[in-house]
């Protein structure tokens, strides 16, 4: 099997992938096309079917599909033209080739978050991480498996977890650097910021926005998730219950980021800008990883300017 992250200009493809998504689009000459999002466990691509007339038999999104095509570039960005699909039947492939997973270990990523958790000296903020990450065994398995985002970051298995691990590295090492910070809070407002992403999204291979997801997002859904296992958990401080809910509710910064709160805690400022800054060197890492994207690679929405790999 090819590999999507192996793709080069002229292959010839002849495989298997999931279908993401299938979208009905027209030409000027208001011609029928379909455009997909192709995906394996390396990452995703476009592919488009121009010709629907032979070759193509009926598929859906969030099936298996065999495709024939050649792979192309457009706008410096490689896709399938693809001359012939079919549904995979049972036995050609395996679910586990097409789940996209993160590049480092589970078990050792998700250590590492523990013993963040082992070093938070507040007893109830302790209980709290403790009664999600250690004493749950199904949100714990959830939360390993899970992505960060359906598309824009970290849209892979194990996505939650290794953003959760980094932006919790980011706020350690500004709790030391900048004194007056409540370590223990923002620590826990770190590893707890985006658990609603749990609900919000759902598994793989769908990824997608559930009902909840969309109705609430995942700052409301974890702050609603934190609350209640607050409840379970004796002479929770109420102050620190607050300050805690508004550290979560206030990490994209911004309103017109979907921040419920803008930051007015120091601990929320330092949160907003560790998950900030991770998002978008991951987004860049991502845009850059193709190695056969030279020169400028085009206006990145999310990073609001046209961006291109150092050539040094």
């Amino acid at each position: 099997m090819l590999k999507i992250s192996n793709w080069r200009e002229g292959d010839a493809v002849s495989d298997i992938f999931l279908c993401r998504s299938k979208v009905i689009g027209k030409t000027k000459t208001g011609k029928s096309y379909y455009s997909v999002t192709l995906q394996d466990n390396s990452g995703s691509a476009d592919g488009k079917i121009w010709d629907l007339s032979s070759g193509i038999d009926h598929f859906e999104a969030l099936q298996y599909i065999k495709v024939d095509g050649e792979v192309q570039r457009y706008q410096n960005v490689l896709q399938l033209n693809i001359r012939r699909v079919r549904v995979a039947r049972e036995g050609e492939y395996d679910p586990a080739d097409y789940i996209p997973v993160s590049p480092f270990p589970i078990g050792e990523m998700y250590d590492k978050l523990l013993s963040y958790i082992r070093s938070i000296s507040h007893p109830q903020l302790r209980a709290l991480l403790e009664a999600f990450f250690v004493n749950d065994a199904s949100f714990a398995k959830a939360f390993k498996a899970h992505s960060a985002a359906k598309s824009v970051h970290h849209s892979f298995s194990g996505g939650l977890l290794q953003h959760t691990l980094r932006v919790t590295e980011f706020c350690d090492d500004m709790s030391r650097k900048y004194p007056l910070i409540n370590r223990d809070l923002l620590l826990t407002g770190a590893i707890c910021h985006d658990i609603g992403k749990l609900k919000e999204l759902s598994p793989f291979p769908a990824n997608d926005y559930t009902d909840a997801g969309q109705l609430l997002g995942h700052i409301v859904i974890g702050v609603q998730m934190v609350c209640e296992k607050i409840a379970q958990i004796p002479n929770f401080p109420e102050v620190t219950k607050n300050e805690l809910c508004h550290i979560i509710l206030a990490h994209h910064g911004e309103f017109e980021f979907g921040s419920p709160k803008k930051p007015a805690l120091l601990e929320a400022l330092a949160l907003h800008l560790a998950d900030n800054t991770d998002a978008k060197m991951q987004l860049m890492c991502e845009t850059l990883a193709d190695p056969n994207a030279h020169g400028w690679l085009g206006f990145q929405k999310f990073l609001d300017s046209n961006v291109r790999r150092t050539e040094s």
